[in-house]
This record gives structure tokens, C-alpha cells and sequence, in this order.
């Protein structure tokens, strides 16, 4: 199976959501309502396979997204990338309550989005973007939620509700877009970086990120951005307080344990997929940074 044929792993929003609604692999659209399903769906690290969104408009939540902290309040609205690897921290709020929308990238190519209204908005690049939205603009958003879940949930007539999703997601994004152009100073990564050194670091980590499950040395990345390997550790110590190998063993360690849980595949496999020599360098690598083995993890 594709990777983007899977909208979203490790856990079934069907059986916690309070609404829910489904158009095969293109997208799911879910409310969530109990802080308690938050917790539990965080116990493991999830990879997206899609675009999504989610509102708040009760309650706080906390995320890791790639290892970086965001946190969600009330009206706000947060887009993930696909093939992030997300998990839940912490759910505040006795009222809480939440909308997702995750759609594939195969859908969202379908769409067909205005190139110039995208260049318009000016989005952050960041893992996370999050919008921090006014009373009227999350009610807004919510409507959008609503229709997207009324439209697949009451209509019969697959290729009437697949026509009419493409519009309703297509308009909830240059709603986005819209609520982007109201709130230039939105980042969700704070204040824009615009230090050489701070370039290396936002460089090192998207580089991370996207060649962590085949390199693992620091030389590697060093190259990759024209500098020494003893530069970029000095920099990344600096900036960030962790070493740049600590970050590059975080981001292979969540990949594995995603692997080791989710994927069906056997330590051997997942060793290789990963690019280690073989199983047993894998086995020492995990114990190392776990204090147990990949099959003791598996089994837990």
C-alpha cells in the first residue's frame, strides 16, 4: 500500500470521535471531544500521510510535531504537513472540543488550488503553522468542518459527494488563505529567522527530517550545508541546547518506534528500511538510546 493511501496511522478516529465521516482514502473529516482520547492517542508517535487541519475551539492542546512543541489554544487553527510525525502531549479543558481534517495528497493534487493565491498567503514553512483566530473566524471555520462532514455523512452518490468535497475543501483552504492575509504576523514557529546561523539550524533540521531514515552522521549534513561537522555542532549545541546528533538519533528513534508499532514489518526489515547494516547494529543502536531491545519494544 502507498504511503499517501494512508491518511493517518496508529489509531482508528472513528471509534473516538463524536462526528466522523470518511470518502474512502481522500480524506477524514472527525470532531473530538474528550481530553482523555487526546492522551491515549498520544502515547505513540503518528506520521501523517496527508495535509492536516485542525481547530480548536475549546480547551488547549499540546503537540510534538518533527520534535518541535506547539501548543494549540482556543481559536486556533493549526496545518500540518504530510509526513509529519505527530504526538499528542497534553489536552487541557473539561470542555474541550476539536475538529481534524485530514486529507490525502493525492486529493489535495485533485484540487487544483490557484498557484497565485497560494503565493498570496505568504504561510510560514514550518512543520506547524497555527493561525491564532477571532470569535467569528473560528464559527466561520467550524461551519466549513460541518458541511465537509454533512456532505459525505447525508449525501449518497459517490461521484456527487467527491465533486462537492473537492469544492468545500478547496474553499476551506483560500479560507486559510484569507485568514493568513488578516494575520501576517501568524508563525508558529516564532519570530522570522534571519541570522546565517540561524539559517543552518532551520537547514540542518528539514534536512534531518527529510534524509534521517537513510543518514546518521553528522559529516553528512555538514556537507549537505557547506560547513565543517565541527561548525554545525557548535551551532546546533548553541541554539538549540542538544548536540546535532542528539537530534539526528531523536528523529531515527521515532521513525523506528513508529515502524516497530505500526508498520507490520519485522526488526530485520525495518533495520534495513532504516539503513543499518543489519539487524544486529540495529538492535544495539535501539537498546543504546531505549534501555530495551526492538523486540521488546514491539511487544510492549
Amino acid at each position: 500500500m502507498k504511503k499517501e493511501d494512508v491518511i493517518i496511522s496508529s489509531y482508528e478516529l472513528e471509534e473516538v470521535s463524536s462526528e466522523f465521516s470518511k470518502l474512502g482514502a481522500d480524506y477524514i473529516c472527525a470532531r473530538l471531544s474528550d481530553p482523555n482520547l487526546f492522551t491515549d492517542m498520544g502515547k505513540a508517535p503518528t506520521r501523517l500521510g496527508g495535509i492536516m487541519i485542525a481547530l480548536i475551539l475549546n480547551g488547549e492542546i499540546e503537540l510534538e510535531v518533527n520534535l518541535t512543541h506547539y501548543t494549540l489554544k482556543s481559536d486556533s487553527v493549526a496545518v500540518l504537513g504530510p509526513d509529519c510525525l505527530i504526538q499528542t502531549r497534553n489536552a487541557n479543558g473539561e470542555n474541550l472540543e476539536a475538529y481534524l481534517l485530514i486529507v490525502s495528497e493525492s486529493f489535495m493534487r485533485d484540487i487544483n488550488l490557484d498557484i497565485n493565491m497560494l503565493t498570496a498567503a505568504r504561510m510560514p514553512t514550518s512543520p506547524a503553522n497555527i493561525l491564532d483566530l477571532s470569535k467569528d473566524e473560528s464559527n466561520l471555520m467550524r461551519k466549513y468542518f460541518s458541511l465537509i462532514h454533512s456532505n459525505t455523512s447525508v449525501n449518497t452518490d459517490e461521484k456527487c459527494v467527491r465533486s462537492i468535497s473537492r469544492c468545500l475543501i478547496s474553499a476551506t483552504v483560500y479560507q486559510l488563505i484569507q485568514f493568513s492575509i488578516n494575520h501576517p504576523q501568524a508563525n508558529s514557529a516564532g519570530t522570522q529567522i534571519k541570522s546565517r546561523r540561524s539559517g543552518y539550524v532551520k537547514d540542518f533540521i528539514r534536512l534531518v527530517h527529510e534524509y534521517h531514515r537513510s543518514e546518521r552522521s553528522v559529516a553528512f549534513y555538514a556537507s549537505k550545508l557547506f560547513i565543517s561537522p565541527k561548525y554545525l555542532s557548535l551551532i546546533i549545541k548553541e541554539s538549540t541546547g542538544k548536540c546535532a546528533a542528539d537530534w539526528i538519533d531523536e528523529y531515527v528513534l521515532l521513525e523506528a518506534k513508529n515502524l516497530l508499532r505500526f508498520s507490520g514489518k519485522n526488526v530485520q526489515q525495518i533495520a534495513y528500511e532504516l539503513n543499518f547494516t543489519n539487524q544486529s547494529s540495529f538492535g544495539k543502536y535501539f537498546k543504546h538510546l531505549t534501555g530495551m531491545s526492538p523486540t521488546e519494544y514491539q511487544k510492549s
